[in-house]
């Protein structure tokens, strides 16, 4: 019986130490909102039919020349399956690998592959 203790114990702290619980914070429409405001990125423009059935919403940015749609999810298994509906719906004819990207719980998608300075002011605000 006390193996089994010793056992169960040591799988909950390799769990944590790995980040199973709790391990990174989710990021915040609101708060990415707030940062892109602030850095004076321009917001709006019309949602795709994915990004209206985010569970933590979306966002779209429009930068000089590219723009983003940010979908959030509550969780990241939800950004998992943002990611996945985005690789099923994409149009035959677009190199979805190329302007997808999902970091935690945020699913960026690219109208075209964004330029490193582009890509790095969108990620730096992800809050």
């Amino acid at each position: 019986m006390k193996w089994i203790s010793l056992v169960g114990a040591s799988l909950v702290l390799l769990v944590s130490a790995c980040g199973g619980s709790g391990g990174s914070a989710l990021y915040s429409r609101l708060k990415t909102k707030a940062c892109l405001s602030a850095n004076h990125v321009k917001l709006g423009g019309q949602l795709d039919f994915v990004a209206t059935t985010a569970t933590g919403g979306a966002l779209k940015a429009r930068l000089p020349s590219n723009f983003v749609t940010i979908v959030f999810g509550a969780t990241a298994a939800d950004a998992d399956n943002i990611d996945q509906a985005y690789q099923q719906f994409h149009a035959k004819n677009v190199g979805i690998n190329d302007v997808l990207r999902q970091d935690r719980n945020a699913v960026m998608l690219w109208h075209e592959h964004p330029a490193d300075a582009d890509l790095a002011e969108i990620t730096g605000c992800l809050k």
